[in-house]
């Protein structure tokens, strides 16, 4: 068995948490075991390896959140998508990934998760039962299915058929969803599973292709569906596994505050009037709120975020106009922080923890100064060692290779000075000989 943790998707929904390089599954909002936080996407890993410490992972997700992906889980299996496509296309490039690239039999069956719904451990339990399944053959599909407590336009419906089969119907209108729940239809419940030939062969012949390498170069190109439309409505042959436990959909700041261990994080102060109040501070400056009720605050590099709770599912149409570039990234080697924007500089703070280091890199159109502000480390400029400390000042002109590792917790602010700073002005390259 196979397990692709789906790890995609934009960051609109929890702004300004979340953004276009960060996006929902990378927030530490959950208490870990150790009692720190933990993401969305750390919870889900920790949860399938605590049910079955040998079932083998792969994170399908955005080119763009590769390094996130591996700042959360380290050395990870991972697919990435060149471009932002929906469920259907991630899912077909990751089977031909693991068939051409991990070479898997493609009669392996195949267990598709996502990562954002909060659940107990139960629920990943019922990833091998799905997988076998689709091993026994007489059926294309497994999904998982739970018991809906309301009509909801918002989740896909399966619906008992005959032969003891069900059919799949996504998110219908709630009269119809009614009628539905009176045939004694389940939710879905976000998990498939089906043999790796199956969804190549479904690939092949919805796209005309299904080798990695096609995929890879066309991705762009291919149908921006969702796996439910294109796969689960037209499929006959499916059988359920059903879930009984908490589940919930924790993609909006609603739904998400419902599943918040503790309602305040940061740096935070409410007065003994607030009620029903969830708060999230990620600044370094404190956060007052006082007198509210139902309500969501939310602070962070990109933004303020201040709602009721309700209203709060309305934030992507205001999100999508605000204009400007992603001010929080975690990266492979850490953490960065947009500080202040100008015309043709940009500052930012970078946190580098101790034995982590920057990839080496040059770029052709901005210069760059590093002020260290805490910690040691060794600096390399053009192949050439230095040892840098707090109070130390290192200038990059133009086109020379740099990079920097941490002897211990690095803190730097940058100044990047140049009329066009683009994240893609970069050149990576091996580092120099004797460097590791």
């Amino acid at each position: 068995m196979q397990v692709i943790l789906l790890s995609g998707g934009s960051g609109k929904r929890l702004w300004p948490l979340s953004n276009d390089i960060r996006s929902k599954q990378f927030i530490k909002i959950f208490k870990n075991p150790n009692g720190g936080y933990e993401s969305m996407l750390q919870r889900a890993f920790r949860q399938i390896k605590k049910v079955d410490a040998n079932i083998s992972i792969v994170v399908a997700t955005a080119k763009s959140q590769v390094s996130m992906v591996r700042n959360h889980l380290g050395a990870v299996d991972i697919s990435a998508e060149p471009c932002r496509r929906d469920t259907f296309p991630a899912v077909a490039l990751t089977c031909a990934y693991l068939r051409d690239v991990k070479k898997i039999n493609p009669d392996e069956p195949i267990v598709v998760c996502p990562v954002d719904s909060y659940v107990e451990d139960k629920y990943f339990l019922l990833l091998r039962k799905m997988a076998e399944m689709v091993a026994a053959g007489n059926i294309n599909l497994a999904l998982m299915g739970i018991k809906p407590t309301y009509p909801s336009s918002k989740y896909g419906y399966i619906i008992p058929a005959e032969n003891n089969l069900w059919v799949f119907k996504e998110k219908p209108t709630e009269q119809i969803a009614a009628e539905y729940i009176a045939k004694g239809a389940l939710w879905n419940g976000g998990i498939f599973a089906f043999k790796l030939g199956y969804i190549l062969d479904k690939t092949k012949s919805i796209v005309g292709k299904n080798s990695y390498a096609e995929i890879f170069a066309q991705y762009e190109t291919l149908p921006k569906i969702s796996f439910d439309y294109a796969i689960s409505e037209k499929e006959k042959n499916i059988a359920v596994a059903i879930y009984d436990g908490e589940w919930k959909d924790s993609g909006t700041w609603n739904t998400l505050s419902e599943v918040m261990e503790i309602p305040c994080i940061g740096d935070v102060l409410t007065d003994n009037t607030c009620t029903n109040l969830n708060v999230i501070n990620e600044t370094d400056i404190p956060l007052i709120c006082m007198g509210l009720k139902d309500m969501i605050v939310a602070a962070g590099a990109d933004g303020i975020l201040v709602t009721d709770k309700i209203q709060s599912a309305q934030i992507k149409s205001y999100v999508e106009q605000i204009h400007q570039p992603s001010r929080y990234a975690e990266k492979s080697w850490g953490v960065f922080k947009i500080i202040d924007i100008e015309q043709e500089s940009l500052t930012i703070k970078a946190d580098i923890p101790a034995g982590q280091h920057m990839r080496y890199h040059s770029h052709n159109f901005r210069a760059e100064t590093w002020n260290i502000i805490s910690g040691e480390g060794t600096a390399i400029v053009d192949g050439k060692k230095l040892s840098v400390r707090a109070g130390d000042v290192v200038n990059l002109p133009v086109n020379c290779r740099h990079t920097i590792i941490a002897k211990t917790n690095l803190k730097i602010i940058e100044v990047q000075l140049g009329k066009d700073i683009t994240i893609d002005d970069k050149i990576i390259y091996d580092f120099p000989e004797g460097v590791n």
